[in-house]
């Protein structure tokens, strides 16, 4: 009996010790599986962060290059304007705004900057061309289009880029409106 005692704890301390042995492994596995999902979570944030301050570091490029683009434009406008070329005044312009009821009308006074004082000749054969132009682009606007600084800008852009379209000897420039009312 007492040797059935001692084979019953021997096998009672077999069963608890793989219990435990069981145990420390589920423990570990476990403990394993939470120290790679960590590990993964870092590793895939630390590139999300990597990404994200590329991403921030390309802005940043793009930005700085598009201010300094903007201030090379700001720049060779004032220098434009410093250095005025050749002038051919316009007879003036009187148009009828685009609008619903028709009662507003633009009377303006331009003058084109040429790039060359040659250009003039060309300029008085396709006088009637070149005003028919800036009729056109006159009267296709409304109030609301050029009544802004912004606004006389881009006509003034317009203006240039159509005649230029028609020019063959030179250029204009730039476009000086001397007389601008709108009523």
């Amino acid at each position: 009996m007492a040797e059935e005692a001692q084979a019953n704890a021997a096998v009672a301390e077999k069963k608890g010790g793989s219990n435990i042995a069981l145990i420390i492994i589920i423990v570990l596995l476990f403990l394993l599986l939470i120290g790679g999902g960590v590990a993964a979570y870092l590793l895939l944030n630390d590139s999300g962060d990597e990404e994200m301050m590329k991403n921030q570091a390309s802005q940043t490029q793009v930005e700085k290059k598009e201010d300094d683009a903007l201030l090379k434009k700001k720049k060779r406008k004032l220098k434009d304007l410093l250095e005025v070329g050749p002038m051919y005044p316009m007879d003036q312009f009187i148009v009828n705004l685009l609008s619903e009821n028709g009662s507003r009308y633009l009377k303006a006074t331009i003058d084109l900057e040429m790039d060359k004082q040659e250009l003039s000749a060309e300029l008085d054969k396709k006088k009637a061309i070149i005003r028919d132009i800036i009729i056109r682009i006159l009267s296709s606007k409304t109030f609301e289009e050029i009544s802004t600084i912004k606004g006389k800008e881009r006509l003034k852009e317009e203006i240039v880029d159509k005649i230029n379209e028609i020019l063959v000897d030179g250029e204009i420039k730039n476009i000086f409106f001397t007389d601008f009312v709108i009523q």
